[in-house]
């Protein structure tokens, strides 16, 4: 259960870092590109996302995380739920269906709206995932 705590760990430490890029450096150079630029850049990466490595460390750091939560710590159930519904489902319910709308509506109107309600979200998960790391460290420290 050990190697567990610490392979959740590093997975939500490892979420938190593209979350946190995302929020610190991506979005605001996109921001500051034309907003067709930006557009274009951001569905270049929505679909570039969606490939065996990301998804792996995304869903399988779930997975993992969910399996370590069983060890018993309160500290391990805390990152699990941090994660799973801060980093998971926050991006199932809230980032995709944007993301799909930026696809499917493609024009510079929608990207401002976009850029203010994707962001925000983000940050949620960067700092949820992040506090999930935390936290199965702490449950490692406790096994």
């Amino acid at each position: 259960m050990f190697t567990l705590t610490i392979i959740a760990a590093v997975g939500c430490g490892l979420m938190g870092g593209v979350f946190f890029a995302f929020s610190a450096m991506v979005m605001p150079g996109l921001r500051r590109a034309t907003p067709a630029e930006g557009l274009a850049a951001m569905r270049a990466i929505n679909i570039a996302v969606v490939n065996p490595v990301f998804l792996t460390a995304f869903l399988g750091t779930a997975a993992v995380s969910v399996v370590a939560a069983f060890g018993g710590t309160v500290a391990g159930w805390v990152g699990a739920a941090l994660y799973v519904l801060g980093g998971v489902v926050l991006t199932a319910a809230y980032h995709i269906p944007r993301n799909n709308a930026l696809e499917q509506r493609g024009s510079t109107d929608y990207w401002a709206r976009y850029l203010r309600e994707w962001v925000p979200g983000n940050h949620v998960r960067a700092i949820t995932s992040l506090g999930g790391a935390v936290a199965f460290t702490i449950a490692a420290s406790q096994l």
